[in-house]
C-alpha cells in the first residue's frame, strides 16, 4: 500500500488535465508558429499570405455543424488558401479521438486546432502535426469546433474520422457486469433523483479504480453502505463508489487504473436489491452523469462514400444554410470535403455551405495535377 504525501495531495488535487498542462507550457501552437513564419518572411504581406490568415479567422465564424461520431473524406487545393471549422457537440466525461491520415505521398502538413465556441471560440489544444492520431477529454459539455488548414500553397488528399468513448475504465471487472440504473432515475417515490448509475454483477465482483488516483474517504454511511471515495485529477473529479460488500484500499492511498478498491455488495439502502455498485462522479458543482465517462461503446462513423473532391460542383436545387442564407441553383461551388450527407462546399465568395448529394451535379473538368496525382474529374 502506498501513501501520498502533502505535496502529491497538492498536485493531485491542482492537476486537471494533460490539455491544461500542455497549454501552460507551450507558447505557441503549431498554427501560430507557423503564422509567425509567415510574418517574418513578410508573406503576410503578399495576397495570398492574408487570404491565409482571413480563412484561417473565417473558419472559426464558417464552422459547420456536425453530429459525432463522424467521417469525412477532404481535399485542400494547393492553388489557393482554404480551411474548414466542424462544430460538434460533446458531454462532459467522453473521450473524443481524431484520426487524421493524408493519402500516400501527400506531403502537406494540415494543421489541427481545437477551440470552445463560448462566446469569444477559446483555444483548447492543438495536434502535434507529426501525429496522425489526438484524443482529449471532454471536461465541460458543450459545443467545440476542429479547425483543418494546410501551409499554404500546400494541399492534397487527406481522411477525416472522430469518434467517442469514455474517459475513464469501467469501474467493475468481468463480462457479467452490466448498467441496469441510469442517471435521474426516480428514487423514494420521486423524492429524490439517482445521482449515478447502478452497475449490476455478481457479489463479490471485483470494483476496480476506473482512473490513477488518490483515495479520499473509506466509509460507512446510511445510503451507500460501505463507500469508497477516489479523486482523479485527469478529469478534476471525485468518484464515488457504494454499496460495497468490502473495501479494500485505505484513505491516503494511491491507486492506479484497474486495481481492486472493494467487492461488489449490496449495503446500505441495497440491502434488498441484487448486488450492484452504484457509481457516482462528484465535480466542484455537484454530481453530472457518470455514464459518459465509463460506457463500453466506442461510438464510429460509417464509411463515406468515394468521391473525386478536384473538380467543382453545381447546385441543381436550391440551399439554404444554417444560418437562413438562401443560395440559388445553379451556384458554382469548390469541394472541400464528403461525409456520408453530402458535400461540404465553398461558395464564390468564401463561406462554405452543406450539400447533399441529390442537390448537386458534379461538373466536367480539365485533367490537373496535384502532388504528382493526375486527377480526371468526371460528370456523375
Amino acid at each position: 500500500m502506498k501513501k501520498i504525501t502533502p505535496f502529491l495531495l497538492l498536485i493531485a488535487l491542482l492537476t486537471t488535465s494533460c490539455r491544461s498542462i500542455k497549454n501552460m507550457f507551450d507558447k505557441q501552437t503549431p498554427h501560430e508558429k507557423y503564422a509567425e513564419k509567415l510574418e517574418d518572411k513578410h508573406l503576410d504581406d503578399t495576397p495570398e499570405g492574408r487570404e491565409w490568415l482571413a480563412v484561417s479567422r473565417r473558419a472559426l465564424e464558417d464552422a459547420q455543424s456536425i453530429e459525432l461520431p463522424y467521417r469525412q473524406n477532404g481535399y485542400f487545393n494547393c492553388e489557393k488558401p482554404h480551411a474548414l471549422g466542424l462544430r460538434f457537440k460533446a458531454n462532459f466525461g467522453e473521450r473524443i479521438t481524431f484520426d487524421l491520415s493524408k493519402k500516400a505521398g501527400v506531403r502537406s502538413v494540415i494543421f489541427a486546432d481545437m477551440f470552445k465556441e463560448d462566446g469569444k471560440k477559446s483555444p483548447l489544444f492543438s495536434a502535434d502535426t507529426t501525429n496522425n492520431q489526438f484524443s482529449f477529454n471532454v471536461d465541460e459539455t458543450g459545443t467545440y469546433i476542429l479547425r483543418l488548414q494546410p501551409q499554404l500553397y500546400n494541399g492534397g488528399d487527406y481522411t477525416l474520422s472522430v469518434s467517442v468513448g469514455p474517459s475513464l475504465g469501467f469501474p467493475v471487472s468481468g463480462s457479467r457486469a452490466n448498467v441496469g440504473s441510469y442517471w435521474g432515475a426516480n428514487r423514494d417515490g420521486g423524492k429524490r433523483l439517482h445521482e449515478g448509475i447502478d452497475i449490476f454483477a455478481p457479489k463479490l465482483t471485483p470494483a476496480i479504480a476506473a482512473a490513477d488516483g488518490v483515495v479520499t474517504g473509506v466509509r460507512e454511511e446510511h445510503l451507500g453502505g460501505k463507500t469508497v471515495w477516489i479523486r482523479v485529477g485527469d478529469v478534476n473529479a471525485t468518484l464515488y463508489y457504494a454499496h460495497l460488500d468490502k473495501q479494500l484500499v485505505q484513505e491516503g492511498q494511491v491507486v492506479k487504473k484497474g486495481e481492486v478498491v472493494g467487492l461488489v455488495g449490496n449495503t446500505g439502502n441495497a440491502k434488498h436489491t441484487p448486488s450492484h455498485l452504484h457509481f457516482g462522479v462528484y465535480t466542484s458543482n455537484g454530481p453530472v452523469n457518470p455514464l459518459p465517462f465509463v460506457s463500453r461503446s466506442i461510438k464510429t462513423a460509417p464509411a463515406v462514400p468515394a468521391k473525386n473532391l478536384a473538380g467543382s460542383l453545381k447546385l441543381i436545387k436550391p440551399q439554404k444554410t444554417a444560418e437562413g442564407i438562401f443560395i440559388k441553383a445553379n451556384t458554382e461551388l469548390i469541394p472541400l470535403a464528403v461525409n456520408s450527407q453530402g458535400y461540404l462546399a465553398e461558395l464564390p465568395d468564401g463561406s462554405v455551405v452543406q450539400a447533399p448529394f441529390s442537390a448537386v451535379k458534379v461538373l466536367q473538368q480539365p485533367v490537373t495535377q496535384t502532388e504528382g496525382v493526375i486527377r480526371v474529374t468526371v460528370s456523375k
